[in-house]
């Protein structure tokens, strides 16, 4: 194999010139991500209405900003719907599954974790019997053109735990009969998912690229998805945390701040905290500019180590929120999974990186995180600190 041009004796003699920087936040993780640039407890959500009811006129009004300015600072259609639902994307996820899917074949793409999780519960919990597999490996894309206009399509926009994202929208029908389920969470705020017409249901959880807290996720339904919900009665049971019509009827104060269950106010002040960030900054716009900026960070340096590598190998197809690496030892070939933990420990053990390592299920590497809240001028003194621990473990071997 042929060799990076770093022997060990040169390592070694490297190996001491520890940085002198240190970045001002050093999580670096893909969620929950990084606090917005400022944060603190008491300046971000020292207005939390807590001890109220999350039914009382505070806590509702509060409830219905977060739907009200999620859709203006998104910039989605008048006629699309934006509310609050339990337990994160996921739970967002499995409730249109569970509410929709059942009337016409499905098509499911996934080149990731995820996607794979929402095959898997269509085929094996929701026993559909019309299901297509549309997959990729970890890092790659599917042909997305094998879908079907017909079907009902499933996709993540963004493989979190892949570093593979979907380029465009072109490959949906503006014709389809189906609908179009995207699970959004690490893509959006993050990466332009116009046109907005394209998707009839998107989900998403706050942890991600605004920086907020876990527990809650956001639902998106445009009006074929809230068409299927009126028109569509599913034979299976449904738990009240995924039920959105009743009487055959959408129950529209899902998307008026009125949530099916209790939240965490706390939480709510939290999101509403990173919505007011993210408008003072220079709404959607300026969230998508920091994202590529922080992105060309690392792409600038992976193109100039030689020992790290893209998982994704298509530059078009590459995340820009979570951006996954392969490592190599000096000789070429892939690091073990042994060396990667140690890297990744020691520049834990400096406090300078945390929570960067693959997804469990992932080829061994790195993702690091470069959503919005990242400050790219830490992902600069990161790399830094990337190139000081790859020299002291294989120093070490």
């Amino acid at each position: 194999a042929p060799r990076l041009g770093l022997s060990v004796p040169l390592l070694a003699a490297m190996s001491s010139s520890m940085p002198a920087e240190r970045p001002s936040c050093a999580n670096f993780g893909s969620g929950p991500c990084a606090k917005r640039p400022g944060w603190s407890l008491e300046g971000s959500v020292g207005d939390a209405a807590l001890g109220r009811s999350h039914r009382s006129s505070i806590g509702k009004a509060k409830l219905l900003a977060c739907c009200e300015e999620t859709k203006a600072i998104l910039g989605l259609p008048d006629d699309y719907l934006v509310g609050i639902v339990p337990a994160s994307d996921t739970g967002a996820v499995e409730m249109v599954m569970w509410s929709m899917l059942g009337p016409r074949p499905v098509d499911i793409c996934f080149w990731e974790t995820f996607g794979k999780t929402w095959y898997d519960d269509a085929v094996n919990q929701l026993g559909l019997s019309d299901v297509r597999e549309i997959s990729a490996p970890f890092g790659s894309l599917p042909d997305l053109s094998q879908t079907d206009a017909s079907h009902d399509i499933v996709f993540t926009f963004n493989g979190t735990t892949g570093g593979a994202k979907v380029p465009s929208l072109d490959w949906i029908s503006d014709e389809r009969e189906g609908l179009t389920i995207c699970d959004a969470t690490s893509a959006i705020f993050g990466m332009d998912m116009t046109p907005w017409r394209k998707l009839d249901v998107v989900t998403y959880s706050w942890q991600k690229v605004l920086g907020g807290e876990g527990a809650h996720g956001v639902l998106i339904l445009g009006p074929r998805a809230v068409q299927r919900l009126e028109s569509f009665q599913p034979k299976r049971a449904l738990p009240k945390i995924f039920r959105m019509t009743k009487g055959g009827k959408l129950i529209k104060g899902i998307f008026q701040g009125e949530t099916i269950n209790t939240p965490s106010m706390m939480c709510v002040e939290d999101y509403l905290d990173a919505l007011r960030w993210a408008k003072s900054i220079g709404g959607l716009p300026a969230l998508l500019a920091k994202s590529a900026a922080n992105f060309k960070v690392l792409a600038d340096f992976e193109a100039k180590t030689g020992w790290l590598e893209f998982l994704c190998a298509v530059p078009e197809h590459r995340s820009n929120t979570s951006v996954c690496f392969k490592m190599k030892a000096p000789s070429g070939e892939p690091m073990g999974s042994d060396a990667v933990a140690k890297f990744r420990k020691l520049l834990e053990q400096k406090g300078v990186c945390f929570d960067i390592g693959a997804y469990r299920d992932a080829p061994a590497g790195l993702r690091i995180w470069c959503g919005a809240t990242v400050e790219q001028d830490d992902l600069r003194v990161l790399t830094l600190w990337l190139k000081w621990a790859y020299q002291q473990v294989q120093a070490a071997q």
